[in-house]
Parts: structure tokens; sequence; C-alpha cells
């Protein structure tokens, strides 16, 4: 091997003979023009130079660049495309190190580091600056994702970050992966080599281009075609062309739908009609179902009031459910219209979606496009015939469904109630609340008093069942000036209530408790005490009896003293007073409380 260094300090002359006795002469020659050549080289590191093969092996070339040592490429560097080197071949190399700076500076003949592929890739980013600068479009290849977008091939690599693939970002940014491409070069950074494009922007310009043009072309009722480019819950976004329209979900069908999905998909060519434009704002409303005939036109004459049709339940709420009749033609079966008898708490007590049923019309908005339907209609009304089977006097067996403050009701069939009012449960006794004398679900016999076929309504009565003891029994039984013992049963802030008999008490008013005036009748007795009272007065008319304890011991002419004092009080004079009204006079007592039915 012929030492630069040596050609290096000798002038052409000496070169000559130096290498005359070096190497034969013509290869003399041929080194003399390869060291003339070198000497014009820059072997600064980071320079490309051109080198010459002199020696191969199974892992590497070494290539001689004329600077003092040689160095080593890998046969990996050259491509599967390219011719295999041969020993004497020329290439290009970029020097990565010097000898000096690998740690060789005591060998003056240490390797030096070089790279083909990176003089190569150089070579090809200087060439491409030459015709390249930001702001202009390229076209390209997609080569590979990586990270944060895409590497595309335009004579070199360049980055696509993934925000500027589209408008909007694909699922998948690697469908594009092989595909060519065009994009705008956002920015070159020459020191690092290294060039970024973007899709987006090259496809926003174009859009705004197009959006202009189409928004001076576009109108109300005209037919478009359009690319589906996104869908949310509340309809889909249509590209026109250059400027994206809604299709609300309500806009898509006729009838109805639970998610856009079911109509389109994404990238999918449709026709729709402009439903609004907003020219300021540059917003479009489209419609897909009004390209076809409004299924709601005639509605009256297609399903009139009163008619029957078959229909599918398609959803069912908590007020009532909404059943098709046809696509696009819906109606409520209210709550209220779904049973004759039933008490229906929820609608899917009785139906579900997907249940084929009939349906009566109820009402028809055409300007709304609603429909009121019932289920009940269709089915005969037990309430027709009521009268027929629960007459007046009847006497009925039922099941006592619920009880309120006022009385209960009782379920004489299915869906068939009765009122049975306190008044009209017992004919002596003072019933304050149902529960007093009836329980939930016990079955109980009753009477029908009165039936009401419009406000479908049935009194009922249960003290009917018997006879009516003040028709006989009692004025017969109780008489004024009498004395009988009875057990207070309740005390209220005007008097004492005394039970005389089973279901019967009489009234003791606080003033017939003492001769003294008498704040609160628990002074004087308690519930549940036994005492002997005397009877003021009977009345038949009124159902009560009043009763006093201070007069148990009065003699007769403590009782007309009595009378003859609340005659004159009263304005009555006292010769008109008989023996009877001394009897039954009821003196300061006040008005008596009834012994059955409310105070």
């Amino acid at each position: 091997m012929v030492n630069r260094n040596l050609i290096r300090n000798l002038e052409d002359d000496d070169i000559l003979n130096e290498l005359a006795v070096l190497a034969p002469e013509e290869e003399a020659e041929d080194w003399l023009l390869d060291a003339i050549a070198a000497e014009q080289q820059d072997y600064a590191q980071g320079k490309i130079v051109d080198g010459r093969i002199v020696e191969l092996n199974d892992e590497w070339a070494l290539i001689d660049v004329g600077f003092k040592s040689e160095g080593t490429v890998g046969l990996d560097e050259w491509g599967a495309d390219e011719d295999p080197p041969k020993v004497g071949d020329t290439v290009r190399v970029l020097i990565e190190e010097m000898e000096d700076e690998l740690g060789a500076a005591d060998d003056p003949y240490g390797m030096i580091a070089l790279s083909k592929r990176k003089a190569e890739k150089i070579i090809e980013w200087e060439k491409m600056m030459e015709s390249v600068a930001e702001g202009q479009v390229v076209t390209g290849t997609v080569i590979r994702k990586i990270k944060g977008g895409l590497l595309v091939d335009i004579g070199v690599n360049v980055f696509l970050p993934g925000s500027q693939v589209d408008i909007r970002r694909p699922g998948d940014i690697g469908d594009f992966i092989g595909r060519v491409i065009q994009a705008e070069v956002l920015k070159i950074d020459d020191t690092r080599r290294n060039i970024v494009i973007s899709r987006r922007s090259l496809i926003e310009r174009q859009r705004e281009e197009d959006r202009a043009y189409l928004m001076q072309e576009l109108e109300v009722g005209q037919i478009r075609k359009g690319i589906v480019k996104n869908i949310a819950d509340f309809g889909a976004f249509v590209d026109l062309g250059g400027i994206d329209g809604l299709l609300h979900i309500t806009d898509m069908a006729w009838e109805r739908i639970g998610h856009p999905t079911e109509m389109v998909s994404i990238d999918q060519e449709i026709e729709v009609k402009v439903l609004h434009i907003d020219r300021e704002k540059q917003k479009i409303a489209l419609g897909l179902k009004q390209k076809d005939r409004n299924p709601w036109e005639n509605i009256e004459e297609k399903y009139p009031v009163d008619s029957v049709h078959p229909g599918e339940v398609v959803n069912v709420m908590s007020y009532g459910a909404f059943v098709k009749l046809e696509p696009g033609i819906e109606g409520l079966v209210h709550i209220s219209e779904m049973s004759w008898t039933k008490r229906v708490n929820h609608p899917s007590e009785l139906v579900n979606i997907g249940d084929k049923i009939d349906v009566m019309i109820l009402g028809v908005d055409p300007e709304g496009q609603q429909l009121s339907l019932g289920m009940k209609q269709t089915q005969k009304n037990p309430w027709d015939d009521v009268l027929d089977r629960y007459p007046e006097g009847t006497d009925v067996n039922g099941k006592v469904r619920n009880l309120t403050n006022y009385g209960a009701f009782i379920e004489l069939e299915e869906g068939i109630d009765g009122l049975l009012h306190v008044s009209d449960m017992s004919w002596t006794r003072k019933i304050s609340h149902p529960s007093e004398m009836l329980e939930k679900g016990q079955e109980l016999a009753c009477r029908v008093l009165s039936v009401d076929e419009q406000r479908r309504r049935i009194a009922l009565g249960l003290k009917q069942l018997d006879n009516d003891p003040w028709d006989g029994d009692i004025p017969d039984k109780y008489q004024p000036g009498q004395l009988i013992k009875g057990k207070v049963t309740k005390i209220t802030n005007f008097g004492v209530f005394i039970g005389l008999e089973d279901g019967l008490e009489g009234l003791l008013h606080i003033s017939e408790l003492a001769e003294h005036k008498v704040e609160d009748p628990e002074e004087v007795v308690k519930v549940g005490d036994e005492i002997e009272v005397k009877v003021l007065r009977v009345d038949t008319d009124e159902r009560k009896i009043g009763l006093s304890l201070k007069r148990v011991d009065w003699s007769e002419e403590q009782e007309k003293s009595a009378a003859a004092q609340e005659a004159a009080e009263s304005g009555v004079p006292s010769s008109s007073v008989s023996d009877e009204d001394l009897k039954g006079g009821l003196g300061s007592a006040g008005p008596l409380i009834p012994t059955g039915g409310d105070e």
C-alpha cells in the first residue's frame, strides 16, 4: 500500500520516481491520479468524499478516501436493488469520525469511520432542498406508522403528524399506509434535516374554496349528494363537498329510530334534501326522510276517529305505550286508556315492546303529527251493564281493597269497586275511621245502595244488612229521666262518650259532669270507668242520646227549677214548660253529638 503521507511531501518528479520504486509504471500513474484527487477533497468530519473499494470480505468493504488511513463500510449499507460492491468501485461516503477522535492518535494509520448510507441520505436531502420550500404541495407514499404520526416518502422521509392527517382524525391512521397522498410542507428544519407536512391544511384550503362556491349555488329544497363524515347520538354530519350539513336523527326517517347508525354509516354516500341554510353562520340542515312522501298526509282519512287498527308496541314509558300503525305513523296509548277494570301502575303490566295489539283511534292531530289511541275501547266496558249485575238493594260479597278517612273501597270484581262510607257502617256506633271496623283484604258482605253508571260509582252499605234499632228498640229502651250504667269510651274537650250497649253511645256533655264548672273532663272521669248517668233526652231524628252525671241524685224539684231557669234564659215562659220537657231538657248541655255518622 502506498504511503499517502509520503506523497504529500514530494514534488511531482519526486512522486513519479518514488512511485516507480514502489509500483510498476502503469500502476504508479493510477496512484498519482488518485493522490492528486485526494488532495482536493475536504477531510473534515461530516463531509462527503469519494472513495474507492480496495478490499472486500464477507462483512465489510475497505474504502480508500485518499486520507492517511482507510475506513470500512458494512456490506449491509448496499441495498438489495444495488449491484454488489467490487474492488475498484468508486463510492461516496460520509466521514463520521476522524482517527484522532477515535482515540488512535498514537497510530498514524488508524481507521476512520465512514458511512455510505448516510452519505446517500445527505445527498438526497440536499437535492430535495433544491426543489422544496415551506408552503409547497408535495406528493409522497405513506411508508409506515411511527410515534405521533406517519412517515411519508417524498424523495426523502418526512413526518406527517397524526393531527394533520385529516380534518377529523381517523380512527386508525395506519389505514393510510401504502397510500399516495398530497400534503403541504409546514416546516423545514435544515439543521436536523427534518420536514413536517400537513395533509389537513391542504384539505382545509381546498374546502374553503369549495365552501365559498357551494354556498353560492346551494338552495333550500335541493337534493344533494354527500359523504357521512361523523355520527353522533343526535344525528350525522354530511360533507356536501366543502361544507358539512347536519342530518338530525328526527329527519332521518318518518318512523322511530334509536340511533343514527341504524340509517347511515361513516364514509357512506347518501342523497339528502336541503331543509334550511344559515348563510351567515354557514350552517345547513339536511333531511333524509323528506325525500319520501309524508305518511301523515291525509291521516284523518286513513285513520278516522273511532276506527280500530292493528299495531305494534314500539316503546313503553311510565305514562303509556307508543304503538306503530305503519312505518312513520305512531300513536300514544295513555295508561288511563289501557283497561276498563285493571288498576294499571305501569304500562309494562299489560304490554311489552314488540307486542301486536288492536287500538282504537281516539284523536288525530295532523299539525302536531300525533295520534291518541285506546286499548280498552276495543273491549267491552264492564260498566255498561253494571246496573244489571248490581241492582240497588242487592246484597253482594266483596273484599276490602283500600281504606280512606271517609270510607272503604270494596272490590266486587276486578276493576269494579264500591264505596262503603263510614256513615253506612253502623246504626249506633260513631266511626271515626273505617279501620275501627274493617281491615284490608277482609271479605265482607254489603248491600248495594245506589249505582251511578255515568260516574262509575257504586255506593254500598253495611249497616243496612240489619234493622235500624232507632226505629223502635232504642226509643223504647231509653227514656228521659232513666238512670243507666255505662262505660267511658272516649273523652273530648266538649264532653265524654258513654257506651250504653254494643255500638250505642250517649254524650255526657262537659256541663253535665258536675255541679261545679269543669275545665277538663279527665278531672272527673277516665276512659274505661263504669259510671251511672241519667238520660236527659232521646232524639230519634238526630239519633242522639243526652246524658248527665250531675243530675243522677237530683230531686224532682231540682229538675223543675233547672228547667224553669233554662226556659227563662231561652225566653220561653215557665208556664209553657211541660213535664216531658223537664224530663228531657238538656239545660246548658248544648248540641248533642250523633251516635252514628260524622260529628
